[in-house]
C-alpha cells in the first residue's frame, strides 16, 4: 500500500514543483589573478589580492561553476547588486578574457 502511495505521489508532482526542488549555487567573478603559491602561503586575514579587472568591468556569473551571463555591479543602498547584461561566452570565460 505504501509504494502505490509513494508512486501516485511522484506522479501527481507538477514539474515546476519538480524545477523549484532544483538547488542552483549562484557565483559571480569579479576578476582572476595569477599567484606562485608562496606568495599564496605568506598571505593572511585582511590581505589584498590584485585583480585584472576595474571597477566598471563586466563580472561573470556562474551557475554550478559554469558561466552563464555577464553582468555590472551596482550598489544599492547598503547592498551590492549584480544586473544581467548579456549572455556569457565560455569559451571567453575558459581563456580567461575578461
Amino acid at each position: 500500500m505504501q509504494v502505490q502511495t509513494a508512486q501516485s505521489q511522484s506522479v501527481s508532482e507538477s514539474p515546476v514543483s519538480q524545477i523549484e526542488a532544483v538547488e542552483v549555487e549562484i557565483s559571480v567573478v569579479l576578476g582572476r589573478s595569477v599567484l606562485p603559491m608562496s606568495q599564496l602561503l605568506r598571505m593572511g586575514r585582511g590581505a589584498v589580492i590584485p585583480l585584472d579587472a576595474s571597477e566598471h568591468d563586466e563580472v561573470w556569473i556562474l551557475a554550478n561553476n559554469h558561466p552563464v551571463a555577464r553582468g555590472e555591479i551596482e550598489i544599492r543602498e547598503d547592498r551590492i547588486a549584480i544586473t544581467v547584461t548579456r549572455a556569457a561566452d565560455v569559451y571567453d570565460f575558459m581563456a580567461g578574457a575578461a
